[in-house]
This record gives structure tokens, C-alpha cells and sequence, in this order.
């Protein structure tokens, strides 16, 4: 169209230029036309352009400088050399065929896949069949709530002895991995069905296997390139009846953080040699390592519990899981999620593939722009982080302490950190810099009437998870109640507060794909956590609150205070960003990738002839 566009305009122009020169002549008008006495020189010009434009279309329509396959392989052998310098090893079989699955799919990840290698380094101290051995192990009791799928002749099936409570996700799983199951070799998958995480195998044994994991590498040139025939050889299949044997011990509403969570760090760490019970005090050498000031600095490090002693109280997970069957021992257990320490394989979760929790804005709950949403930072939940039978454990649980500390605006609860300016003496401004900035400790009621978002976060319907005493206190603390809504009504709000609950949040990325702005306290991690920056895609928050007003006041300025205007543009950006990012690496699409991979990786790592396969472009 452009060529035809150029041609059309060239000839317009020619013919223009000659009917002027000839009415010239033919009426010597007094009037001389705009383009009169065009030389001829500029006819060749204009001709001369026409042959050019003509050869350029033709060329770029019938020639190029390299061959398209050429190209491809060129992708490819990049990958596969990227692959061998990044974990030491040549990639997996069928490494093209999922080479060609990502580029098909517009991925714009292929080469960083750290997570997927770190959840599966230290299976590499296990015999292929002992990780065979004990998949089938963990599988054939319902007991473990653990469910197997199989893959056999390129398809997948759920395996008997799953309970129909957890089918869908079950259904989910299977629909996903039949994307690109033709190219997997025989194999059986152990699924997590709770939300709370199961492996967590103390350092003392862990570092070693990771290690032992780090040196097994193969580069070899010729490697074999198909998985083996028989890769369930030396094994029996799974029974028919079920059997009772399990290595998982069962901690459901008790503590956990010393029996499972920090033996996952150093034996000097502050969590293995220091206990912190006082929590109505913050423990500043807690928080520090990963902040600044108030305010989250390091995601990442946020996460690691091993200098954070005080969190065996703040947390559900660790004070009071509702579902908690964990092991000391290395067993293939695929989770949808994990907390620092636990040595599950992370997936993509059917939670979000399926569309469980969906952003799907419509004519009456539209997703406008940020400047047209309402000034209200917005949460609706339910008390399911963890249980409280009657001993008042509700009270170091995530989501009712950042509901006490957001509603509770009495003098029951301690004065909170806000960033405040105040101007500069005349001789210290500068055109930059106006104002000096000092942490002052208000009541949530100052802070309250002082901000200038509101904030509507509130618990749905009932108390959930309680025993005794703890059901009344909870429904009088947190009255009152919100009524349950449609989940399409989040895009109203500037600002969506995104909480744990027993595992994951299953609405994060639905806020991700809006055009709110996540503000996200966390303490689980996801398969894509490694793709997504704090402070560009999300705002993050430390899990114990403290600096909650902080960030809010920030975003949303404080009243009466012109040094204190609200950054709703900053909040704008990071909204979008985190839109436009997720739109481009945690698609649909993506999950499906990130699956294959790891899948591919899994058949490898539990295939007798492990040391010796994979792909290289020699062979």
C-alpha cells in the first residue's frame, strides 16, 4: 500500500505539471499557474525517483540477504550456547521442539529459567530412580493430599485416588500440559493439593545435595538425543489400592516456623539461634537488612526469613496452617507456591490459567484510567491465612493485623512512621531540592484524617477459621462485615491492597493486568516472581505493616501540607508498566511455556541415561 501510495502521488504530480504547462501555452493567462515553467530537469528527477521506488518494491518483495531458516537456527544456537553458559550443561531433548513452542508463542523469555534450575538442582543428588521411586510413593496415598498425573504416549491423565474436591484443578492441570505433551517423554507428576507448601529439607542436608547438583554438568557434543524407552523400568506402577506409608508429619494448627521453616537456614542465622516474641514492638534488625527507612528496598531479601526471627509470629503459615502435612526429605512435590526454605517445585498455577479469579472488566464495572478511579486504596477477603481455635493466634496473622492497623483508628494500636516535609531555611534551597524530609510517629486516626486516599478494606460475609472466643472477637474487631461483591468491582479504586491468604494471593496478576496500582505484602513466592521488579511493576510491602502509611501517604499526598502532594503520577506509571509487562511475559501463553520447560527439565533429570542426554546443534 505504502509503494502504491508513492507511485499514485508521483504520476499526480507529473500530470499536474504537464496540464499546467500546456494551458500556459494554449492561454497565456495574465494569471501564471503555481508550478509554471517547470524546468525539464525536474521531470527526470521525478521519473528518475519512480524507477527507484519501483526497483526497492520489487527487490524487497522478491529478495532478501538471508534465508528465514537461517535466521531461525541462528536463535536457536544462541539459546542452546546461552543454555550451556548459564547452568553447564547442554539442554534437554526436545529443547528445539520447545524452542519452537516459545518463539511460536511470541515468548519474550527464553534464556532465564533460574528459577526452574534452582528448584531443581538438588534432585540431582537423587538416583533417577529414587526421584521415580518416590513420586510414586507420595502419590498412591490420599492421605499425603497429594495428586499424580501421568503422562503416557503423549497424553496426560489424573491418576487414580484424587479427591473431587480438588478435580478442577486437577482438569486445569491436565488441559495445560496437553499443549505440549506430544513432546514429552513418559513421566508421573506429584501435585500439591493444599495451599501450604510440603518440602522443607534442613540446610545441613540441602546445601550439600545443591552442591553436589552445581558439578554434575555434561557438555558433551553428540549426546543422545531421545529420552529412553522404558522409564518406568525398576519400578512398580502405581497400585490399585492405596497404601499408608507416608513420610509427611502432620503440624495443621500448630506452630511450624522452628519444626520446618527456619531449619531451611545457616545454623548461625538470627532465625535458627534468636527467638522474638514481642511483636507489639517492630524488631528493627529484622526489618532493616531489606528496607529503607520505612519502606520495602529489597524484594527479594524481604522473602528470606533466616534474618527474621520475629516472623514465626506473624504469619499464619507459620503460626497456625490450616492444612500443614510437610516432610524433612527431598520428595518430587510440585506446588503452586512456596515460602522461603521449602523445597517444592513451583508451577504455574490452573488457579490463574483456568481464569478462577478473572480480570474481565464490562460496560458496568468498567476499567478507567487511573486519574478516573476513586481515591480509595480497596481490599475484600476472608480470614483464611491460617486458623485460630481460641487462643487469640488471629491476631499475628497477616491479613487481620494490616485490617487492625488500616480500621482500628483507637489508641489500641502503636503510633505509625510517616515520611513528612517541612521546608528548607532559604539559604539551603535549590532549585531541586525545597524540603527536608523527617520520620514523625502518628495514631492511625491522625494518619487517617491526614491522607488524603480513603482506604475500604474489610473482611467478606463471616469469620472463617476459628474456634471459641476467637469467632466473636474477630467478628467485633472487624465489624463491620462487608457483603460480598463482584470481583469486577476492584477496577473502581486507585489502589488494590493484595494480601497472602494460606498460600498465594490468586488475584494478583488480575491486578496486574488493570490499570490500579498493586500495593502487595507477601511472604509466598510464585513461578514468576523472578519476572517482575518492585517499584516498576508493583509497589511492595513489608509484611509487617509498619510501613504501610508510609507508602500510601506517599502515593497519595498528605492534606494540608503543600510539600506533601500526592505522587498520583508515579503511582500512574508503575500501574501501567506492571500492565504492560504483564501483558508480555505472565500471558497465558507464557504459563505454558514456562510448564514445557520445566517438564522437559523433569523428564531429563528422571531418565536413567540423565548424564548423557541432551541437545546441541552438532547433532
Amino acid at each position: 500500500m505504502a509503494y502504491l501510495a508513492s507511485c499514485l502521488a508521483i504520476i499526480a504530480f507529473a500530470w499536474y505539471f504537464h496540464v499546467e504547462s500546456v494551458s500556459e501555452k494554449a492561454h497565456r493567462s495574465t494569471i501564471r499557474p503555481v508550478f509554471s515553467h517547470i524546468p525539464s530537469w525536474f521531470h527526470a528527477i521525478l521519473l528518475g525517483f519512480f524507477i527507484l521506488r519501483t526497483s526497492l518494491y520489487f527487490s524487497r518483495a522478491n529478495h532478501v540477504s538471508f534465508h528465514p531458516v537461517d535466521m531461525l537456527i541462528q536463535n536457536l544456537t544462541a539459546a542452546v550456547d546461552e543454555y550451556r553458559t548459564r547452568y553447564h550443561r547442554n539442554p534437554p531433548p526436545g529443547f528445539r521442539q520447545w524452542h519452537d513452542y516459545a518463539v511460536n508463542r511470541s515468548s519474550l523469555v527464553i534464556d532465564d529459567f533460574d528459577s526452574i534450575h534452582n528448584d531443581l538442582l538438588p534432585f540431582w543428588a537423587l538416583d533417577p530412580l529414587e526421584i521415580r521411586r518416590r513420586t510414586w510413593e507420595v502419590i498412591s496415598n490420599p492421605w499425603n493430599d497429594i495428586a499424580g498425573i501421568s503422562i503416557r504416549n503423549g497424553k496426560a491423565e489424573i491418576s487414580p485416588n484424587v479427591m473431587p474436591t480438588h478435580r478442577w484443578m486437577l482438569d486445569g492441570l491436565v488441559y495445560l500440559i496437553d499443549r505440549f505433551a506430544p513432546h514429552l517423554p513418559d513421566m508421573d507428576l506429584a501435585f500439591n493439593l493444599n495451599d501450604e507448601c510440603r518440602v522443607a529439607v534442613p540446610f545441613e542436608d540441602i546445601e550439600p545435595m545443591r552442591t553436589l547438583g552445581s558439578r554434575m554438568s555434561s557438555t558433551a557434543q553428540h549426546p543422545p538425543l531421545t529420552f529412553s524407552s522404558n522409564r518406568a523400568a525398576g519400578w512398580d506402577p502405581i497400585p490399585e489400592e492405596p497404601i499408608h506409608d507416608t513420610p509427611f508429619i502432620e503440624r495443621s494448627f500448630q506452630r511450624t516456623f522452628t519444626s520446618f521453616g527456619s531449619i531451611g537456614c545457616p545454623p548461625t542465622s538470627s532465625a535458627r539461634t534468636q527467638n522474638h516474641w514481642e511483636t507489639s514492638t517492630l524488631c528493627t534488625t529484622c526489618s532493616s537488612p531489606h528496607s529503607l527507612g520505612a519502606f520495602l528496598s529489597n524484594w527479594t531479601l524481604s522473602a528470606n526469613i533466616c534474618h527474621q526471627p520475629d516472623l514465626a509470629s506473624l504469619h499464619g503459615f507459620y503460626l497456625s496452617p490450616a492444612a500443614f502435612k510437610a516432610t524433612h526429605a527431598l520428595y518430587p512435590v510440585f506446588s503452586q507456591s512456596k515460602v522461603f526454605g521449602y523445597n517444592d517445585i513451583l508451577y504455574p498455577s490452573a488457579w490463574n490459567y483456568m481464569d478462577k479469579v478473572k480480570y474481565d472488566p464490562t460496560d458496568d464495572h468498567p476499567d478507567v484510567s487511573f486519574s478516573e478511579k476513586k481515591d480509595t486504596l480497596f481490599w475484600r477477603g476472608a480470614t483464611s491465612e491460617g486458623v485460630s481455635p481460641g487462643s487469640g493466634t488471629w491476631k499475628g496473622m497477616t491479613r487481620q493485623r494490616f485490617l487492625h492497623l488500616v480500621n482500628n483508628i483507637n489508641n489500641t494500636t502503636p503510633a505509625q512512621p510517616i515520611l513528612i516535609p517541612s521546608p528548607l531555611p532559604i539559604t539551603q534551597k535549590t532549585p531541586n531540592r525545597k524540603a527536608s524530609y523527617k520520620y514523625r510517629l502518628l495514631s492511625p486516626a491522625d494518619l487517617a484524617s491526614r491522607i488524603a486516599a480513603k482506604t475500604d478494606v474489610h473482611i467478606v460475609d463471616f469469620i472463617a477459621r476459628c474456634g471459641g472466643a476467637d469467632c466473636s472477637d474477630q467478628a467485633a474487631e472487624f465489624a463491620p462485615l462487608a457483603t460480598p461483591s463482584d470481583f469486577q468491582d476492584h477496577w473502581s479504586y486507585k489502589y488494590l491492597l493484595d494480601l497472602d491468604g494460606a498460600g498465594f494471593s490468586g488475584r494478583f496478576l488480575p491486578f496486574l493486568q488493570s490499570h490500579s496500582l498493586p500495593i502487595k505484602a507477601a511472604l509466598f513466592r510464585e513461578w514468576y516472581d523472578s519476572r517482575l521488579t518492585p517499584w516498576l511493576h508493583f509497589v511492595p510491602l513489608d509484611s509487617r505493616g509498619h510501613g504501610f502509611w508510609a507508602t500510601l501517604g506517599y502515593f497519595a499526598g498528605l492534606k494540608g501540607n503543600d510539600l506533601a502532594k500526592a505522587h498520583e503520577k508515579e503511582a500512574e506509571v508503575i500501574a501501567e508498566k506492571g500492565r504492560e509487562w504483564a501483558g508480555k511475559v505472565l500471558r497465558k501463553e507464557d504459563m505454558e511455556v514456562y510448564f514445557f520447560r520445566l517438564l522437559l527439565e523433569w523428564g531429563r533429570l528422571t531418565d536413567d541415561k540423565r548424564d548423557e542426554l541432551g541437545f546441541t546443534m552438532e547433532t
